[in-house]
């Protein structure tokens, strides 16, 4: 799915599937009872085969959702696929329309437990809170980790500076960042800017960010290319909401 972030090795998922005999696996992770409603919801029974489904329920039954990460059985899903191309009632979506067939069907369809690092980041406060993850030396995802490296678009930016009066603790800062001011329990992404005498506090600042001086950035996610203009205060320590940025303060 688009709106996660996860590590897992699908080998580990593709032999739990062949060793059950399945039709269709979905990988599951238990998650808070609070936020199941956001979710796809497998109901399963002792064996982890699963018996119902549940899109976004508002009373969920059980607190596994769909990692939205399947593994299917060519022959049975292609079946499926043709039938549901011309189906005028079908909307074409796996959770609403090819699983619900595949249980009405008898078909077996079981969950795979996954326990790994894994965050949905389809909200803006759980998109800080992957961000700050990076924080954590114990994080499992360790983007340092040098036997599972993880590749992406690298920017073409000047390295970062940090100015000679500068204050950084504990902070995530990659190439192209610049700062003069006070950085705290923050992630900055390239090319954003933290001016003298300004004050970033566990937030995170998307690329092209700028936080002039004065200016006071605290439990805030500040949109790309945002600038937080001088002596501006954008979050709140006490508020248990992330603020976003996305328009110039």
């Amino acid at each position: 799915s688009g709106d996660h972030i996860y590590k897992m090795n699908y080998d580990k998922m593709l032999d739990y599937h062949k060793e059950k005999g399945a039709d269709v696996t979905i990988a599951v992770r238990e998650v808070p009872w609070k936020e199941a409603p956001r979710f796809g919801i497998m109901n399963t029974d002792a064996d982890l085969n699963i018996i119902e489904f549940q899109e976004k329920p508002k009373e969920p039954k059980s607190n596994l959702a769909s990692m939205g990460i399947y593994i299917f059985s060519w022959k049975k899903l292609r079946s499926i696929l043709v039938e549901d191309m011309v189906n005028p009632d079908s909307s074409h979506d796996f959770g609403n329309d090819v699983i619900p067939t595949y249980l009405n069907a008898g078909d077996k369809l079981v969950a795979w437990k996954f326990k790994g690092y894994w965050k949905d980041v389809g909200t803006i406060d759980s998109l800080w809170e992957a961000n700050m993850d990076l924080l954590d030396k114990k994080n499992e995802l360790d983007l340092g980790d040098a036997s599972w490296k993880i590749y992406t678009d690298d920017a073409p930016a000047l390295p970062q500076y940090i100015g000679p009066d500068a204050c950084v603790a504990n902070a995530y800062i990659t190439q192209g960042v610049e700062v003069d001011g006070e950085v705290k329990n923050s992630v900055l992404f390239t090319n954003s800017k933290v001016a003298a005498g300004a004050k970033v506090i566990d937030s995170v600042l998307m690329p092209g960010a700028v936080v002039e001086e004065g200016a006071v950035v605290i439990r805030a996610l500040v949109a790309d290319g945002i600038k937080i203009g001088k002596d501006a205060v954008v979050g709140s320590a006490d508020s248990e909401e992330i603020t976003l940025v996305a328009k110039n303060v």
